[in-house]
């Protein structure tokens, strides 16, 4: 039908926005001296393709990052959210302090995995304290919702990945917990595997959450990554920055569409 949603996804950055969708992806920025740049590409790697349930999370998420360099070759003045010295400081900061964290023997090993993923918040939560990387994730999530919804939405959407704070920290937590009772000599390989399990089995949990929304269970999950979004990961954009998102939605639908034809 011609008027069928395609499901889209996207990114902000410091200077504009990606969108993403089944096939495609465009992005589109905003120079310095104000002029508008867009590019739209086909992705090379289709998560689509895989089917296993615990395998569709971390195969979404490679998708995502596969598309990273696509626009950095084809857009070099884009700029990432965590190109930031300040925030690849944080980055080595927090691992540090969740070395120390799970090195402790005055905490139980579950209280110790909690505490070490929120520590590790630390470089996207300083990443988004950017005001213009704040507007342009409003600005984003206003394009998408107002497309999927055919009308004006607002600058928080219900499928941001930041609805995945709940879940993945509660399912990172309950896998490290349980790989630090394995021999040390295997505690490393196991956790490696917890990791990839929290992931796999978050993504499902984030699955669910969409598809069942007035779920008491599902508000709950969806608290910390809402009042993320609410307080610090979106704010308001200026029309110039919606114009960046609103280019970008066009360009992914177009190259969507034609894919389709």
């Amino acid at each position: 039908m011609a008027d069928e949603k395609i499901r889209l996804g996207g990114m902000a950055l410091p200077n504009g926005v990606l969108v993403h969708g089944p096939r495609s992806w465009a992005c589109a920025i905003r120079h310095p001296d104000g002029r508008l740049e867009i590019v739209a590409e086909r992705k090379r790697f289709l998560a689509s393709q895989v089917t296993a349930p615990l395998l569709r999370g971390p195969a979404r998420l490679l998708e995502s990052l596969a598309v990273i360099p696509q626009v950095k070759r084809r857009l070099p003045a884009a700029k990432l959210p965590f190109e930031r010295p300040g925030v690849l400081a944080a980055a080595a900061g927090s691992a540090v302090f969740v070395k120390v964290v799970r090195d402790s023997t005055r905490l139980t090993p579950a209280a110790q995995e909690l505490l070490g993923g929120l520590i590790s918040l630390a470089p996207a939560t300083l990443a988004l304290r950017s005001s213009d990387l704040a507007a342009y994730h409003g600005a984003e999530h206003i394009a998408i919702g107002s497309y999927e919804h055919g009308e004006r939405r607002e600058k928080e959407h219900e499928r941001c990945g930041s609805h995945l704070i709940g879940p993945i920290l509660a399912t990172t937590a309950v896998g490290n917990a349980l790989a630090a009772r394995v021999p040390e000599r295997w505690r490393n390989p196991a956790r490696a595997a917890a990791q990839l399990g929290a992931l796999g089995a978050s993504t499902e949990i984030f699955g669910w959450m969409t598809r069942n929304p007035e779920s008491r269970l599902s508000r709950a999950l969806a608290k910390p990554g809402h009042e993320l979004q609410h307080r610090l990961a979106t704010a308001d954009p200026t029309p110039e920055q919606l114009e960046v998102a609103e280019a970008a939605l066009a360009a992914c639908l177009e190259l969507e569409r034609g894919a389709r034809d």
